[in-house]
């Protein structure tokens, strides 16, 4: 099945308040098995944030049979984020110090 990952930034904190990325269609296209789709839960939505205090919002969705997307932007780098997805249901590796724990247990980034 098609699966649509798209990523948005509504943790910025940039001087400006502005991601420059803002308003840009981020999305990235995987096929899954019905059994990786079902481990992730879909619909559904990862967060990762950053100690300086951005945070991006990967959101998943399974992509209608028949749906044409827009053109992509790409992914802004971030691919590594859906790998993980995929692969742990969540953007980073499983943590291995408790630091990493503690950022990954943080509350969710606002959307």
């Amino acid at each position: 099945m098609r699966v649509e990952f798209r990523l948005t930034m509504p943790g910025v904190a940039s001087w400006n308040d502005k991601w420059t990325g803002a308003g840009r269609n981020y999305y990235v296209i995987r096929h899954l098995s019905k059994k990786t789709i079902d481990f992730l839960s879909l619909p559904s939505r990862w967060h990762h944030r950053w100690d300086d205090g951005w945070c991006a919002c990967v959101s998943g969705r399974i992509i209608p049979k028949g749906e044409r997307l827009k053109k992509s932007d790409g992914f802004y780098g971030y691919e590594w984020m859906v790998d993980n997805i995929v692969r742990h249901n969540q953007t980073e590796a499983p943590a291995k110090t408790e630091e990493q724990q503690a950022i990954a247990q943080q509350a969710p980034c606002q959307n």
